[in-house]
């Protein structure tokens, strides 16, 4: 299970790395292996869908166990079945490229991260950096 400490830690690395490389304001949202919500951050200037859009991707990611790179991929092969999931699901469903899986030094899954601000690939950027510097692992 993710802990707050470590939800905080890997919010506070994705928006280190989101200024090191100047993008613009990014939301970031961890959540737990349950998909629950541990820990939030809007940077000042993020526009007002951003919380949801970011907590969408990490609920995608860790509902369905890949990361949002992957579900993104899948869109473009069964775009019925994803939008399926996302009518019928009590979580935010957002299968774009954006989150990814956050393991323990075991290997196991333990939550997940999404950012939103940037495309896709800069809040995947931001999210593997947050989970590297939690000491954690990315998938």
């Amino acid at each position: 299970m993710t802990t707050l400490a470590q939800a905080n830690h890997i919010i506070a690395g994705a928006l280190a790395q989101s200024k090191t490389s100047n993008y613009a304001p990014m939301a970031v949202a961890v959540v737990d292996a349950a998909g629950q919500i541990k820990a939030f951050a809007r940077e000042d200037g993020a526009t007002a869908l951003r919380f949801d859009i970011a907590l969408g991707k990490a609920s995608a990611a860790i509902g369905m166990g890949v990361n949002s790179r992957a579900l993104a991929e899948r869109t473009k092969t069964v775009p019925v079945f994803l939008s399926a999931i996302a009518s019928v699901s009590s979580l935010p469903f957002i299968p774009q490229t954006g989150a990814v899986l956050i393991k323990d030094t075991a290997g196991k899954t333990i939550g997940a991260v999404g950012a939103s601000g940037g495309t896709g690939d800069e809040d995947e950027a931001i999210c593997m950096a947050g989970v590297v510097a939690a000491g954690l692992a990315h998938a």
